[in-house]
């Protein structure tokens, strides 16, 4: 086995910065979501993905992909989203098999208002402190990383998770 390539100074520093920096804007965006809105961050973007896709509906396949969450994650978010009467599913009317999450009024009332806050939020944490020159260079640079672990993502990251 040969030996590993370790990271050198610069590289451990950087691994270091976004490892701790991903982590606390998370747990930041988290935060203000449950405070404000009664929600995860995770349950906020499948709420979002939904409400950007035609008839605010996708197959719990396309929304475990656009939320990059195994299906059965995806599949216990979704119920507690049901059961708060935000998301109803159905059945495909062609395909049986295949289930159909959709957005509801009032899944689409909680996320219109609970948007404004985090929007902020998002803002405040990861753009205002960077100029509008970083905010290119780190979106190019999270291009790259994203292509590198998802080669079929092609479209910019959505506007609803921001």
């Amino acid at each position: 086995m040969a030996d590993p390539r370790w990271l050198d100074d610069d590289e451990q520093e950087t691994w270091r910065a976004f490892l701790w920096t991903s982590r606390l804007l998370n747990e930041a965006l988290d935060r203000q979501l449950q405070h404000d809105s009664g929600m995860p961050h995770t349950y906020y973007v499948i709420l979002a993905m939904l409400s950007e896709a035609p008839g605010r509906a996708r197959t719990m396949s396309e929304l475990a992909e656009v939320v990059h969450s195994s299906p059965s994650r995806l599949s216990h978010a979704v119920n507690r989203l049901e059961a708060a009467g935000w998301v109803r599913r159905s059945k495909h009317p062609t395909d049986r098999r295949t289930t159909i999450a959709e957005l509801t009024d009032a899944g689409l009332d909680v996320l219109v208002e609970a948007a404004p806050g985090h929007v902020a939020e998002v803002r405040r944490h990861l753009f205002d402190p960077l100029t509008r020159e970083q905010m290119l260079e780190f979106r190019e640079s999270l291009r790259a990383l994203l292509g590198s672990l998802d080669p079929r993502h092609e479209a910019p990251c959505a506007r609803g998770d921001g």
